[in-house]
Formats: C-alpha cells, sequence, structure tokens
C-alpha cells in the first residue's frame, strides 16, 4: 500500500474528503483528513471513519503505523490561519 492509495480509500470512502497522506516505507503513514463528515462527533469517532475506510488493512498490518489527525473544513481552515 502506498500513500496514493490510502488518500483515495479515505477520499472514496468519504465524499467530499480531503486526504493528505505521507509515508516513505510502505508500512508507517502519517494522515491529515478533513471532512465534513467529522462535524459534531468526537476525536475517536473521527479516527474510526478514516479506519473503516481503509477497510481493515490496519489488522492485516498492511498499515504498520498510522499518525492521524481529523479535521472539519472549519478548524482545518482555522489550523492554517
Amino acid at each position: 500500500m502506498n500513500a496514493r492509495d490510502m488518500e483515495g480509500l479515505i477520499e472514496q470512502h468519504l465524499p467530499g474528503a480531503k486526504a493528505m497522506v505521507r509515508g516513505d516505507d510502505g508500512r508507517h503513514y502519517e494522515a491529515v483528513v478533513v471532512s465534513d463528515a467529522f462535524a459534531g462527533k468526537s476525536l475517536l469517532q473521527q479516527h474510526r471513519l478514516v479506519y473503516a475506510a481503509l477497510g481493515g488493512r490496519m489488522e492485516r498490518e498492511e498499515i504498520h503505523a498510522l499518525s492521524l489527525k481529523t479535521y472539519t473544513p472549519e478548524a482545518w481552515r482555522q489550523q492554517q490561519s
């Protein structure tokens, strides 16, 4: 699995989302995901949505480690200011 594949899976599962994934070794990744789907959800619920998009690849260890940051579009705009 590469970073672009992960971005595609996340964006396909969360329509309208923007995923930015980095990872050079094929097993350890850092991801930032911005989605309206996160509005009103706890951080744990947001992360579960992303894990669901990855379809069990963490359990099968295709993805060994994922550092994940999730934002609503509004929170992302504030983060960038």
